[in-house]
């Protein structure tokens, strides 16, 4: 196994096994989970959502190869006691928010069922990279989790075996959370070559073995360093090929400029319906929950 240095937490570790064809991202977030969870006063359920929805977001924006490119994953319903969820990643800054009816969430109970909280809905997630084609795919949400639904989307829309595995834990106003992501590639990872993946392959079900029985505590443990988790799950591989990802910081790119850009792009009818009896224009961020005061 590669030397790097301990990490604990808020970086992503990747590794690949070589032998088996198989790449991974190992990530846990801690101080900045609670960053961004500090700029809304959710209840438990949402908080619980959200901090899976980061984990996710983390090991699958971390698989993208271009600084600068961003991927967002939302999700969506119209019957739902949540609304909408929204977080993405772009070369370590995360950021995410989410809708809900505050009244049919408190009917729900303590640990409702992503389909008590969707309804009937689905996922999108988007990759915008730098140099190339933006690719969109939507699955329905369906399944236990969110984590069970992207893989879903691996396997519909990249065609991508994919083992995920997150974890998450409230301890009195702090939330932890992290995750596994285990991918199979027996063609490599250059562009769409990855598509002969077979899901019955020996190789993937064994690395899907030794993946899927990494448990919560071990992910959550923050006392154990995220090599030793990759460390424990295939110790016994020929070669395990470790190195540091991005380092993951709240990312909210609101400024004063950008939303006078954006709002300067509307007639001036509009903007004098949107100015409040001082004249002023008020931007409320959704995802850092600022606003901005803006003299157009």
């Amino acid at each position: 196994m590669s030397e790097t240095p301990e990490i604990h937490s808020d970086q992503l570790l990747g590794f690949t096994l070589p032998a088996r064809h198989a790449r991974g991202r190992l990530v846990r977030l801690d101080n900045v989970l609670d960053q961004i969870l500090s700029a809304h006063d959710y209840p438990a359920p949402v908080t619980h959502l959200l901090a899976e929805a980061l984990v996710l977001c983390a090991l699958m924006g971390g698989l993208q190869k271009d600084d600068g490119a961003q991927m967002t994953m939302q999700a969506q319903t119209e019957n739902g006691p949540v609304r909408l969820l929204v977080c993405d990643y772009r070369g370590g800054d995360m950021r995410g928010y989410v809708e809900f009816d505050a009244a049919r969430l408190a009917e729900l109970g303590a640990n409702p069922t992503l389909f008590a909280l969707f309804g009937q809905g689905y996922l999108a997630i988007t990759f915008d990279p730098v140099n190339g084609q933006r690719y969109q795919g939507i699955v329905p949400l369906e399944g236990g989790s969110l984590a069970e639904t992207c893989e879903r989307y691996f396997s519909q829309s990249e065609q991508i075996p994919s083992l995920l595995r997150v974890a998450v834990r409230m301890e009195g106003d702090r939330c932890h959370a992290g995750g596994l992501l285990l991918q199979h590639f027996p063609e490599g990872e250059a562009g769409r070559e990855r598509l002969h993946a077979q899901v019955d392959s020996p190789e993937w079900e064994h690395v899907a073995i030794l993946g899927g029985s990494v448990s919560h505590d071990e992910l959550l443990d923050r006392n154990l360093t995220m090599e030793e988790i990759i460390w424990r799950l295939f110790h016994e591989e020929d070669k395990v090929r470790v190195w540091q990802g991005d380092c993951l910081t709240r990312g909210c790119r609101c400024t004063v400029e950008h939303y006078q850009a954006v709002i300067e792009r509307f007639p001036e009818d509009d903007r004098v319906d949107m100015r409040n009896d001082e004249g002023i224009i008020v931007v409320d961020c959704a995802f850092c929950s600022k606003k901005f005061e803006l003299a157009l």
